[in-house]
C-alpha cells in the first residue's frame, strides 16, 4: 500500500493476500477472472464488512452484481471502511434507496437507440453497446439497468441491424465501442468487430471505452496491442478515479497501448468519499500525465438510482477544477461536465472568470484574483492603411 494516496511512486500490488497458486498465475488475466470476488463469503474471508457493506452486498444481486478481480481488490484498506477504492466496488445498503430525482436510465439512452445496441444522441457520433459485462462492477454504473446480468433490463445488440445503420448513416463519422467493457472480448472477436468497422468509408476513427486498464491491466497483452495496432486511428478512454489506482502494473499496460500509437484519455467520475478533493484530484491527474493518459472529462455522477451516497454537489466539482487551474499544468486539467438528465449530451460546467463584458472589451479574473481587460481588436483605420500601401509601394521601386 502506498505511504499515502497521494504519494506519486507507482507500487506493484502483486500477488498480495491471495492462495500460493496466485503468485505463480497472477500475470495471467484468464486466472484473474476466474478468482474474481463475487460473494458475500468470498468477502468476508479477505475482509471485516461494516453491517452497511453486509446488507448491501445481499441486495447487490438484484440490482447490480458485485465482482472484484483480485488485482483491484488488493487495493482496497481492509482496516478503513472508508477506503476509497472499497467505495467504489463494494456495496452498500444505500444502493437500496432510490432519491426522487434519480432515474433508471440518466442519460436517455434508451430512447435514443434507433436499434438495439446502437445509441445515436450527436449528431456525427455513436455509442455501439457491445457487451453487457465488466472486469468488475462500479457501484456508481451508469448502465446499471443492464449491465452484469442481474437486472430486471438486459443488452440485446442487434449486430447486423447496427453495422447496417452505420452504413447508411455516412454523417457518422466517429464511433464509441462501450458497454460493459469491449476489452473482455478475446482479441480474435474484437479484431473481427474493428475490421467490420473500418470497412464503412465514412467512419474516420474509433474509441474503445474501457476500465480493463485499471481493473484487469494483465488483459493489456502485447498481442491484444499488435492487433489494436492495425485499427488506427482508434482511440482509448480509460476510467480511473483514484491515485491509488495507478499502480506498477498499471503504468506498464498503459505504456504497451502507447506504445501502440493509441492516445489515450481519462474519464473519472465525481464520488464523495473517493476523489472529492482538489489534493486526490491533483495527485491524480499528475500521475495519470506520467503514464502517458491525458486527463479527460470529469463527470459529475449522473443521477442513477441508489447513487445519492456518492454523488457531490455541482459546486464542488467547480471548485475542483479552479483549484486545478494554474496551480497544475494544463495538460493535467480535465473538462468538468454534466451528462443532461434525459439525453441532453454532455455540458460543460466550468469556474466564472469573466467578470464583466463591455463593448470593446472583456474584464477577466485569473487563477489568483487578479483582474485583467482585453480589449476586442481594433479594426485598422482607412487612411492608416493607405498610409501602408503607399510606403509599401515606396519601398517596391
Amino acid at each position: 500500500m502506498y505511504p499515502t494516496d497521494l504519494d506519486p511512486a507507482f507500487i506493484s500490488h502483486a500477488p498480495g493476500y491471495w492462495s500460493d497458486e496466485a503468485t505463480e498465475k497472477w500475470d495471467d488475466h484468464r486466472w484473474q477472472l476466474r478468482n474474481r470476488v463475487d460473494s458475500l463469503a468470498d468477502l468476508e474471508l479477505r475482509l471485516k464488512l461494516t453491517d452497511e457493506e453486509r446488507a448491501g452486498v445481499l441486495l447487490a444481486g438484484t440490482k447490480l452484481a458485485m465482482s472484484i478481480t483480485p488485482h483491484f481488490f488488493n487495493l482496497i484498506d481492509r482496516d478503513d471502511p472508508d477506503c476509497p477504492i472499497r467505495r467504489q466496488v463494494i456495496p452498500r445498503i444505500e444502493e437500496g434507496w432510490n432519491a426522487p430525482e434519480e432515474l433508471n436510465d440518466p442519460c436517455g439512452e434508451d430512447s435514443h437507440m434507433p436499434v438495439p445496441g446502437l445509441v445515436h444522441r450527436y449528431p456525427d457520433r455513436v455509442l455501439f453497446l457491445v457487451t453487457d459485462r465488466c472486469a468488475s462492477y462500479c457501484r456508481y454504473c451508469t448502465r446499471s439497468r443492464v449491465v452484469s446480468g442481474v437486472g430486471e433490463q438486459h443488452l440485446e445488440t442487434q449486430w447486423e441491424p447496427a453495422f447496417k445503420y452505420l452504413e447508411q448513416h455516412t454523417e457518422i463519422r466517429d464511433v464509441l465501442l462501450s458497454g460493459g467493457d469491449p476489452l473482455l472480448f478475446s482479441d480474435d472477436r474484437l479484431d473481427k468487430i474493428l475490421t467490420r468497422l473500418r470497412a464503412i468509408p465514412h467512419l474516420q476513427f474509433i474509441r474503445i471505452g474501457s476500465r480493463i486498464p485499471i481493473f484487469l491491466p494483465q488483459r493489456i497483452t502485447p498481442e491484444l496491442c499488435t492487433m489494436l495496432n492495425k485499427h488506427h486511428p482508434l482511440f482509448i478512454s480509460i476510467h480511473a478515479n483514484h491515485p491509488r489506482e495507478l499502480t506498477l502494473e498499471v503504468r506498464d499496460a498503459l505504456g504497451r497501448l502507447a506504445d501502440a500509437g493509441i492516445p489515450l484519455g481519462n474519464q473519472s467520475v465525481m464520488l464523495r468519499g473517493v476523489n472529492d478533493s482538489v489534493d486526490v484530484q491533483k495527485a491524480l491527474v499528475q500521475k495519470l500525465l506520467m503514464c502517458r493518459v491525458k486527463p479527460y472529462y470529469l463527470y459529475q455522477c449522473d443521477l442513477i438510482n441508489g447513487s445519492s451516497h456518492l454523488r457531490t454537489p455541482v459546486a464542488e466539482g467547480v471548485a475542483i477544477i479552479e483549484g486545478l487551474r494554474g496551480h497544475t499544468t494544463g495538460y493535467a486539467i480535465p473538462q468538468f461536465v454534466i451528462d443532461g438528465p434525459g439525453g441532453g449530451g454532455k455540458i460543460p460546467i466550468n469556474p466564472n472568470y469573466v467578470v464583466d463584458t463591455a463593448s470593446g472589451k472583456i474584464t477577466l479574473r485569473n487563477f489568483e484574483g487578479e483582474i485583467f481587460e482585453y480589449p476586442d481588436p481594433t479594426p485598422i483605420p482607412a487612411a492608416d492603411l493607405e498610409l501602408l500601401h503607399q510606403e509599401a509601394l515606396s519601398r517596391s521601386v
